[in-house]
This record gives C-alpha cells, sequence and structure tokens, in this order.
C-alpha cells in the first residue's frame, strides 16, 4: 500500500485509493477491492467517485459461518496501515432491534475476504430460520 494514493470525497471521507498498475492505475475500494481495470488516473478517480460509499449500508452476506449465507451489515472498516493490521468487523442482520441481545459480531481482516460479499437475489433474508 505504499504506493497507493488515497483518494477523498469533497468533505474529506476516504472512497479508496488510486494504486499503479504499470503504466496505468486501479481503483480500489475501501474493503480493498478493485473497482476498476488498469485505466487512465482520471478514468480511476471516476471509479471510485461513481462506487461511493453508499454500498456500505446495504446487506452483505458472510458465508462460512453457518450452514446457509449470514446476512451481515458493516460496523467497522478499517484499512490496514503501517502501525496495525486492518480489520473488517460485521455483524448478524438483527434489522435494528434495540429490545433483543446484541447481534453477533464477526472480526475479519482487512483486505475483505471473498466469503464477505454483497447479497444477492435468493440469498436467505435474516427473517426466516
Amino acid at each position: 500500500m505504499d504506493d497507493w494514493t488515497p483518494h477523498r470525497r469533497e468533505d474529506g471521507e476516504l472512497l479508496g485509493w488510486i494504486r499503479p498498475v504499470g503504466d496505468a492505475w486501479t481503483a480500489v475500494d475501501v474493503l480493498g477491492r478493485e473497482v476498476s481495470d488498469a485505466v487512465d488516473w482520471l478514468v480511476a478517480e471516476d471509479a471510485l467517485e461513481t462506487h461511493g460509499l453508499a454500498w456500505l449500508a446495504d446487506p452483505w452476506m458472510l458465508e462460512g459461518e453457518a450452514s446457509t449465507p449470514l446476512r451481515v451489515r458493516f460496523l467497522e472498516v478499517t484499512p490496514s496501515s503501517p502501525e496495525r493490521p486492518g480489520r473488517i468487523v460485521v455483524k448478524a442482520e438483527d434489522f435494528g432491534d434495540m429490545r433483543s441481545p446484541a447481534a453477533q459480531r464477526f472480526e475479519l481482516p482487512w483486505p475483505a475476504p471473498q466469503r464477505l460479499r454483497p447479497a444477492m437475489p435468493g440469498d436467505p433474508d435474516g427473517r426466516t430460520l
């Protein structure tokens, strides 16, 4: 990550990084996943701007913790730094129910492992067992 350049929104929020790939550049989101091919710098910036951060509020799925994928929400995304390894913390979907016990939390490494993925049609909805 030494040669990755942070890319931020106008308000200073980190959208990701732009990293060199040969003579081109690749956009990388805050989960450490590529969001563009090897492209021109301005195209990589645009890819991060278009990708944004709103997707972090969407439901995601975590595989390997139960017999079916588990619906989860992000609590924390902390990229790696020279001082410490990064981490991603998600919790089992609780639909914001403050009356029930705290939802189970899972700490994952950064960058995000492949078993953490966006929800797709046909995935468990988190409301049925």
